[in-house]
């Protein structure tokens, strides 16, 4: 896909500034240099430069230390497009090889520098851009899930049977599409304590969000949303009408589609459930405080609460070899679905999210049961072992589960196995990938997928800032 032209922020560091403050990092010279050069990067900080030399002085394992400098700063070299809008910062983020972006992805790219932006005024700006283009969609359309810059640009997806409008890539409902342009602005504030994109807009993108939430609990009935597409591809389709099949009002909220983009087969997606818990309760603490709106905070509390009650109620059941675990989908009848995806939210990464903690009893028994032969979309191979699902087909592991089980181990062996997984199988690209073969990581898919490689930048450089040791 054409990338999106970068337009340049005036006031931006100039190159040769940067080059006399901070010397750009380098490839080891034992392995080619892949980045994008200099001048064709969409974006330059010198925080994310600064952590690219320390990691590399500092980390012995040479490849390890190409790696970063080619996967860490991936979003900003490719992926981005800032400007000022209305006097406003505006970032555009595309997923890589697909010119859209995604709620999901946009966040999940940025999300690794969040703390360098202490560092970093004009990295902090363009977060800021990310989180007023974020809300500039949720308020075009709370149920999509992918958007274009260009408002007139109509999606190939235009013959989809629900309800498209220009400037709408997709429209597949997945309830992680609201949680994470608020895990992006809580954090934001949480680190920066800048709370100048807050704003009337962010509130009204707030109050839509929990509107939806509430509409797809399906309480009276099956709410405004149904899709439909011609496709041949069961994973890309919703039975019965666009609706789904029925669930159960218990208190839990419908998601339509995966975080993978793949269609639910019980609309209660647990893994997304817990994110919505943790992003409500995070969106009242910031209307409350920010906003000093009482009444919008204690109704996105007592959501929270409700679907939290109902977690506990329906989203755990016992399974002969593990016990007590998550299940991945429900539909309050006692139906279930046991597996999970690789895609974030996931059963896996439920610590990553702040939705459960790794030392959970039942988080245990579920990230045992999702790592074995027990989860049908598991794969272990000559390449690798790790998780996959439906999107891309059976053998293929997403190197993003091996990332995530490295964020969320308690266990040194295991992150630095997750680490030499990872080494390994970039199939001698240098970046990540959304998935490859179990047995030969050279047969991948997506060349140019930015999160794989910017959330492998954010597992080194946690176990650098941590575990220096596991790196040698």
């Amino acid at each position: 896909m054409k990338r999106i032209q970068f337009i340049k922020n005036a006031g931006f560091l100039s190159a040769g500034l940067l080059l006399k403050d901070l010397a750009f990092a380098q490839a080891p010279a034992s392995f080619p240099v892949v980045r994008v050069p200099l001048d064709k990067r969409k974006f330059h900080s010198k925080a994310v430069e600064a952590a690219i030399v320390e990691f590399q002085s500092k980390v012995k394992n040479k490849e390890l230390g190409w790696l970063f400098e080619n996967c860490f700063p991936n979003t900003l070299d490719t992926t981005v497009d800032f400007e000022i809008v209305n006097n406003k910062p505006d970032t555009y983020v595309i997923t890589g090889d697909i010119d859209a972006m995604w709620l999901r992805d946009s966040t999940a790219q940025i999300w690794p520098y969040l703390l360098l932006t202490k560092k970093d005024k004009e990295l902090q700006q363009l977060v800021t851009g990310v989180i007023n283009r974020q809300m500039r969609c949720i308020l075009k359309d709370p149920y999509a899930n992918a958007f274009y810059k260009d408002e007139n640009k109509v999606s190939e997806w235009k013959s989809d049977l629900t309800t498209m409008q220009p400037g709408i890539h997709e429209r597949k409902w997945e309830i992680d599409s609201l949680c994470y342009p608020i895990r992006l602005a809580y954090n934001y504030w949480k680190i920066t304590n800048d709370a100048t994109p807050f704003d009337l807009q962010w509130k009204e993108a707030i109050k839509a969000t929990l509107n939806t939430f509430i509409a797809q609990q399906r309480k009276t009935d099956k709410g405004p949303y149904s899709f439909q597409r011609t496709t041949a591809w069961a994973t890309d389709g919703v039975p019965l009408g666009g609706y789904g099949y029925p669930v159960k009002p218990v208190g839990l909220i419908c998601s339509m589609f995966r975080p993978s983009d793949d269609a639910t087969i019980f609309p209660f997606l647990i893994p997304s459930n817990f994110f919505a818990v943790v992003s409500l309760k995070q969106a009242a603490i910031m209307v409350r405080q920010i906003l000093k709106d009482d009444l919008l905070a204690a109704a996105l509390t007592a959501l929270a609460n409700e679907v939290e009650n109902a977690l506990q109620q329906h989203a755990i059941v016992n399974h002969p070899q593990y016990g007590k675990i998550y299940a991945y989908e429900v539909n309050g009848f006692g139906s279930y679905n046991l597996m999970d995806d690789a895609n974030v939210p996931s059963l896996l990464s439920l610590p990553y999210l702040n939705a459960v903690k790794n030392t959970d009893p039942v988080y245990i028994n579920t990230r045992k049961m999702v790592l074995s032969n027990n989860n049908p979309f598991f794969f272990k191979g000559k390449a690798a072992e790790g998780i996959g699902g439906p999107h891309a087909g059976m053998d293929m592991i997403w190197p993003l589960s091996i990332i995530v089980r490295g964020l969320t181990s308690k266990d040194d062996n295991e992150i630095k196995t997750c680490i030499e997984m990872l080494r390994k199988t970039h199939g001698g690209t240098g970046f990540m990938h959304e998935s490859f073969h179990k047995e030969d990581a050279a047969n991948f898919t997506r060349k140019w997928f930015a999160w794989a490689n910017t959330i492998f930048g954010e597992l080194l450089w946690e176990v650098y800032t941590t575990k220096l040791h596991l790196l040698a």
